[in-house]
């Protein structure tokens, strides 16, 4: 029986991405991506947040697009396929590691501003837009 993934995440990039190419010439491009989720504990009505890492993979025409745009601390949209991965630290303790085969990247904004506007992209959202219900 055949099955299917599709997964999406939204986050912050968490470092630059690092792009480099195959023996055959193939483009690849790495990153990190940031997904945190926050909640108000019931029992002690304090607010927690829980951050969850994915490696994220792009290739060929996406690879270089995201090396050309996507930079650290900028909010986007990643679809695609994830593995999981278990290996020992270097402290010799089990990890593990989700790694994103990136099919569609959505770029939709830098952190602490709205949608790059401080660094002259044009457009964006006015200062009050965080105040809209959705």
């Amino acid at each position: 029986m055949a099955g299917y993934q599709y997964t999406i995440i939204i986050g912050n990039v968490g470092r630059e991405p690092e792009m480099r190419y195959t023996q055959s010439g193939v483009a690849v491009c790495d990153f990190s991506v940031a997904v945190s989720r926050r909640w108000t504990d019931r029992n002690s009505n304090e607010r927690r947040e829980q951050t969850t890492w994915f490696r994220v993979t792009a290739w060929r025409a996406l690879a270089e697009t995201v090396n050309q745009y996507v930079h650290k601390g900028m909010q986007i949209m990643v679809t695609g396929t994830v593995d999981a991965s278990a290996y020992a630290g270097q402290d010799g303790q089990p990890r593990a590691t989700l790694e994103l085969t990136a099919q569609d990247v959505q770029f939709l904004g830098q952190r602490g501003d709205a949608m790059g506007m401080d660094q002259g992209a044009g457009g964006g959202y006015p200062d009050d837009a965080q105040d809209l219900p959705f």
